[in-house]
Formats: structure tokens, C-alpha cells, sequence
């Protein structure tokens, strides 16, 4: 049966005015399995004012209060995070394992914003002078609103709205239309740790529901995560409307291997770090760049692995790599893979007539090497968001790091070396946000922020840790004197000094 999925507004899910829909597919089997009620203007309305009444009494909670609630909300995503998982897999189609995993980054998110106590201390200095002293501390910005993709549709609403709600802001959330169902039982999860109505918010919708959210009044500050010319779209039209932004876009990420290299070591982590999840990750690992004679043994390796993984459906245990999400991201990825050839590389091993038994209607595309890519390829130019590894060759370290700070993106980068030498050097002068050391899907940990540099960020801030607090927060800075009633008081008409 095709279920429908609506809103969550005021603590309950609801299809508000919404009348246009949409259809949810099972990428593993290509059928059609809900039905999306798409959003109206006058249910953004609806929903900005909820967040924004809650937002009053929210505000002016106390931390203890505020910390309670998170720690009930990490243990009920805990205890549920197989049904999450299943949910992710179902609607995006990446094996139940690494459903789990996503879910498992996002708790470390809602873990870090437990201790809000702590990072919400403001500053404090004692007679700055005579009878003065001056502290700050920080306030929440109101209502906030988190635009989230489909790749993540767990871990990435989570590294936005934990932080910002613990800040004591109200949270409205637009997941993407394609896997909209972990965000309503992420809700469910709110209400039942004890969240107040209208704090936390998902709203379903399109292009038009996102434009409304960046054009309303009451929208303090707008996240997103998702491609590049979407992220430049929403950075500029949001701040024309005088908002916060964290824009966080595209990626082409790369992996240098040096002739030092521990060969299998760095095809096997190659392998899992350009196939993982179909390569539907903005941290992908989707061009390997060998320096030297390193290149052919390399790659034997590289396409002996990828020619084992199992590719089928998510639900199956002895799956490694599941589906794309659509039959259009199939399509796209086919036709980059084609004009790769078309244009003058060397297909090593080719994805494009994979079909799964049983499973023949599914959004399937094997694992697939690319050999001998030049940068003005469409392969290398584009960000290809699938099960797609292209090889660039290249004959010096110099001429590598050069290759990656010419890309316009600058996500997240990785090199493979047993030199030290060679790691730092390689660290200080790519101009990349996020780099790996033998790690090549270099994501930091909760309480560092996530971000990359170039084309792969609009904005100033990256998202969650430290740099989440500062970006769904405003500070303020109290100058504050309290003299006693038998002092003269003068004034003075020149420029406040200490003394």
C-alpha cells in the first residue's frame, strides 16, 4: 500500500492545507511507495508562527531544562535506531549498516549539544573600571530553518537542529522530498522526550516551500547542506532578506596516493571510500589522483575490489552497495560514465549494465574505474554523486596539490603516505577545509565543525560543533556600573575611558 506522509506541526503530524503531492520511491525495487503532501504558502505561514510562539517560552527555559530533554532524545534515538535505519534504506536505499552508521554520526551531534551548559558560558571581567565591570553572554536567534538532502536524511538534519534547539531556539525543518520519513519519526521521537509543541517542526515541500521559508519575515536563519548551484541560490537570496546563512555545497573530492603508499592499505580504503553508500556522500572520495609508478599496481588492486562488492537491495544482509535514489540519478551518472569514454578515458571497470536479480526495475549502476581522466573531462568536472571513481595521473607531489587547489570545489581532500614529510606538507598547503592522513573520508568528530572552503561553502560558519553554537546564537556584551546613592554623580561628554 502507498502510505501518505504530511507535516509535523504544533507536536502532531497533520496534512495541513496541502493538496499537490509527490511520489516517494523504493530505489531497490523502483516501485512507487508513498506519497508526499507538498507544502502551500499558507502552511509555511503556519508553521514559522507555531515555531515562533514556541519560541517565546522556549527561549526562557532554563539549560538544566533544555539538557534533560536532549539526553531523553539521544536515548530514544538510541533505542530506535534500527526502525531510522530501515526508514533510510527503504527511501534512499544505502544497506542497512551504513543507515545505522549515519544515525550513529548524528547522536554524536545531539551528544555534543547535551553539554549546553558548558558552551554557552559567556565572559566575565572584574572592575574594567572604577566600578565597573563588563561580562557577555549569548542569546538564540528565534526561529531557524534547516534545509537538509537526501544523502543524509538522518545525520544531517541532526548536525543542524540539536545545537540550535539546545541554543533555545524553535527549529523548522525542510528534508528532501525523496526520503522525507526519518524527519517525521525524529519528531515523534521530540514530543515523546518531552520537547514543547512547535520547538521543533518539519515541514514537507519543493522548490516554492524552500524559496518561502528564504523570503519569510520571522526565518532568523536559514542551513543548508546540498549541490553548489542551490547553496549559491540560497545564500544570496536569504541574506538579500537580511538572514543568517551556512550555505554548505558541492564537492569534488580527491585522494592523492604517493609511491610510499601501502599499496592495499590505500586500495582497500579507496575502494570502500569512492563505493561506499553508491557514492551518494558529499565526502566521496570520487577522484584518485597517483603520483609515479604507483598508478598501475594501484589500480589492479582498486579494480580487483570494486569487482567483488556485492551490489543489491539495503534490506539484504549480504549487500556491500545499494541502489542510487533515482532512476533520473541513474540516468545522469550512465551518461557521465559514457562521455568519459566518448571523450578519451579508459574505462577499467564498467557499472552501467549491472542488474540485480529480482530486483531488474531497481536504480542500480556498478562500481566503476575510470582510467586516464584529464581535468577538462565532464567526468572530473562535475560533481557525478555516484559509484564512480576517475583516475588522474600525475608525476609529483607538486603537480597533485596543484591539480586539487585548481578545482573549484574544496570540500574535503586525503592523502595516502607513510612519509611525514610528505602528510604535513600536503596538510598546510591544500586548499581544502577538511583533509585525511590515511583517512580518506576525513569527517571531524561532533565537537569539531564541519565545512569545507572554495565553491563547497556560502557563509562564514560551518556546521555543528563549536562553530554551530556561535551561528544559531548572537552575543551580547553588558557594560554594567552600580553606584552607591551618596557618591556625586558626574558625567562626562568625552568618549568613555577606564580609570
Amino acid at each position: 500500500m502507498v502510505s501518505t506522509i504530511g507535516h509535523w506541526m504544533n507536536g502532531a503530524a497533520t496534512a495541513g492545507r496541502s493538496t499537490k503531492t509527490q511520489p516517494v520511491y523504493n530505489p531497490a525495487t523502483g516501485d512507487v511507495q508513498a506519497s508526499l503532501l507538498l507544502a502551500t504558502p499558507e502552511d509555511v505561514d503556519d508553521v514559522v508562527a507555531s515555531a515562533k510562539r514556541a519560541f517565546v517560552d522556549w527561549s526562557q527555559s532554563s539549560l538544566s531544562v533544555r539538557s534533560k530533554i536532549l539526553f531523553a532524545f539521544r536515548e530514544l534515538v538510541n533505542r530506535r535506531a534500527p526502525d531510522l535505519a530501515a526508514l533510510i534504506t527503504d527511501e534512499h536505499g544505502k544497506i542497512l549498516s551504513d543507515a545505522l552508521g549515519e544515525v550513529q554520526r548524528g547522536l554524536e551531534v545531539v551528544e555534543f549539544a547535551c553539554g549546553i551548559p558548558q558552551l554557552l558560558k559567556g565572559e566575565y571581567s572584574d572592575q574594567v573600571s572604577g566600578g565597573v565591570d563588563l561580562f557577555s553572554y549569548r542569546q538564540p536567534l528565534g526561529v531557524v530553518a534547516g534545509i537538509t538532502p537526501f544523502n543524509f536524511p538522518a545525520m544531517v538534519p541532526m548536525w543542524m537542529f540539536p545545537i540550535a534547539i539546545a541554543c533555545g531556539n524553535a527549529f523548522v525543518l525542510k528534508p528532501s522530498e525523496r526520503d522525507p520519513s526519518a524527519s517525521m519519526l525524529m519528531a515523534e521521537l521530540w514530543r515523546e522526550a518531552g520537547l514543547p509543541d512547535g520547538v521543533f517542526s518539519v515541514i514537507q515541500g519543493d522548490a516554492d516551500t524552500v524559496n518561502a521559508l528564504l523570503d519569510h519575515p520571522d526565518v532568523q536563519a536559514i542551513s543548508f547542506v546540498g549541490s553548489t548551484p542551490i547553496a549559491r541560490h540560497i545564500h544570496a537570496r536569504a541574506s538579500a532578506s537580511g538572514k543568517r546563512v551556512q550555505a554548505l555545497g558541492g564537492a569534488k573530492n580527491h585522494s592523492i596516493i604517493l609511491p610510499d603508499a601501502d599499496l592495499d592499505f590505500a586500495a582497500q580504503h579507496l575502494v570502500a571510500a569512492a563505493y561506499g553508500s553508491a557514492g551518494e556522500r558529499c565526502m566521496a572520495i570520487s577522484a584518485a589522483v597517483t603520483v609515479g609508478a604507483i598508478a598501475d599496481p594501484l589500480l589492479a588492486r582498486v579494480a580487483e575490489l570494486a569487482s567483488e562488492i556485492k551490489v543489491g537491495p539495503g534490506r539484504d544482509a549480504t549487500s556491500e552497495m545499494g541502489p542510487v535514489i533515482t532512476r533520473a540519478s541513474k540516468d545522469r551518472i550512465v551518461g557521465l560514465i559514457g562521455s568519459s569514454s566518448d571523450q578519451g578515458a579508459v574505462i577499467t571497470l564498467d557499472g552501467r549494465d549491472l542488474t540485480v536479480a529480482g530486483h531488474e526495475d531497481g536504480f542500480f549502476v556498478g562500481p566503476t574505474l575510470i582510467d586516464q581522466v584529464t581535468t577538462d573531462m565532464d567526468v572530473y568536472r562535475e560533481e557525478i554523486f555516484g559509484p564512480v571513481l576517475s583516475t588522474v595521473r600525475t608525476d609529483s607531489v607538486d603537480e597533485a596539490i596543484a591539480l586539487i587547489n585548481a578545482n573549484p570545489y574544496g570540500n574535503g581532500t586525503a592523502i595516502f603516505t607513510s612519509s611525514g614529510d610528505a602528510a604535513r606538507r600536503f596538510h598546510r598547503e591544500v586548499q581544502v577545509g577538511m583533509i585525511g592522513i590515511n583517512v580518506p573520508i576525513p569527517v571531524p568528530m561532533a565537537f569539531y565543525s564541519f565545512g569545507g572552503w572554495k565553491n563547497s561553502l556560502f557563509g562564514d560558519r560551518h556546521i555543528h560543533g563549536p562553530e554551530g553554537v556561535s551561528f544559531y546564537t548572537r552575543a551580547k556584551v553588558v557594560t554594567s556600573r552600580w553606584p552607591e546613592h551618596r557618591e556625586e554623580h558626574g558625567a562626562s561628554f568625552s568618549f568613555p575611558t577606564a580609570k
